[in-house]
């Protein structure tokens, strides 16, 4: 009963504070999922969230399913998605009158502006951790030419993201 109490606050507390949506909660959940409860490594974390990223869909609920399901079964799972969206569903109900009121306000408007950099630095934060867990697990060589090959796929041949990332799981999975 413990582990379930443990998947509803592993995504319920990011949900809270993760403002901005699901990026800019990936960077709480993964302090939650990988220091506090050490369910995952960094490595894994970064897995889950490479398999949500290539899938449709917001990729909070889904790395909630996932880890959920990974952590306590189907009930786990429930229980993660549940949690993921339980903020959103509470401050939508009670505060949808607000909401509406002030969308407009230079205020709230100023607000977001304060708010992105923060997302920002979290993002690159974890990209900063992926980078060095790969570097030690796979060694510079792999890391670098995935990197590169990566830029090169989506900066010059626009190649689609999820196809990148589906590329590089296989490239890791048959050859790492």
């Amino acid at each position: 009963m413990m582990k379930y109490w443990e998947i509803f606050q592993a995504f319920f507390i990011p949900g809270i504070l993760g403002y901005g949506g699901g990026p800019a909660s990936i960077p709480l959940v993964e302090n939650e999922v990988v220091t506090r409860f050490e369910w995952m490594s960094v490595q894994e974390f970064s897995e889950v969230l490479a398999l949500g990223n290539s899938l449709p869909g917001p990729i909070a609920t889904k790395m909630a399913g996932y880890i959920g399901y990974d952590v306590g079964g189907i009930l786990g799972a429930v229980i993660g998605v549940f949690a993921a969206v339980a903020p959103s569903l509470i401050i939508m109900i009670l505060l949808l009158g607000l909401l509406t009121k002030y969308k407009d306000s230079p205020k709230v408007k100023r607000l977001t502006l304060y708010v992105r950099p923060v997302i920002a630095i979290l993002l690159g934060v974890m990209a900063w951790r992926f980078l060095f867990e790969s570097y030690e697990g796979i060694g510079i060589w792999q890391t670098a030419i995935i990197t590169v090959v990566s830029y090169l796929l989506m900066e010059r041949f626009k190649v689609h993201p999820a196809f990148v990332i589906a590329g590089a799981l296989l490239y890791g999975g048959f050859l790492l």
